[in-house]
């Protein structure tokens, strides 16, 4: 998962800043989910709630860019380009989101309390396992949308970006 995110890193890097900003929380919260599972490897009893809290704080920072600012600002530009086909997408993109996005916030519940937390314990490596592969098919999804709804109308280097003409223009 980690050299996924590294690929996409490189591939959508640079592009614009909040991007960036947005794949760089996405790799900070992928190193502390890689910690979590090797401290459940290691010694389930021993995980204590703040790792599980610094993990789900970091995974619910990432959720909400995307849904609060990366996914509004990457469908304001396919609107500036007139571009309805990758509006399309999109919609589509995003509804597939929203199942991802419920995983995680059931997650959240489950370790949200002390209490909660502690009746949960022995399910953590169960539920790490169903966050690695909806995370990864989430990643999959908003590398999509990065690639349809922003690298798609980025001008190549040193080229000025303008929104196209509309057809009634």
């Amino acid at each position: 998962m980690l050299e996924d995110c590294k690929s996409a890193l490189e591939r959508w890097g640079g592009v614009h800043e909040l991007i960036d900003r947005w794949l760089g929380q996405r790799r900070e919260m992928l190193v502390n989910f890689v910690e979590l599972q090797e401290a459940c490897e290691s010694e389930l009893e021993a995980v204590e709630k703040a790792r599980i809290d610094a993990f789900s704080e970091l995974l619910m920072d990432y959720i909400s860019a995307g849904h609060f600012e990366i996914y509004p600002q990457l469908r304001e530009e396919a609107k500036a380009f007139d571009d309805a086909e990758a509006l399309v997408l999109a919609d589509r993109l995003l509804e597939r989101l929203d199942m991802s996005t419920e995983l995680v916030l059931s997650f959240d519940a489950d370790y949200a309390t002390s209490s909660r937390c502690q009746h949960y314990i022995a399910r953590l490596p169960a539920w790490l396992d169903r966050l690695s592969k909806g995370l990864n098919e989430r990643f999959a999804l908003e590398d999509q949308l990065i690639g349809r709804l922003h690298a798609a109308h980025s001008p190549p280097p040193g080229a000025a970006q303008t929104p196209r003409a509309s057809p009634a223009s």
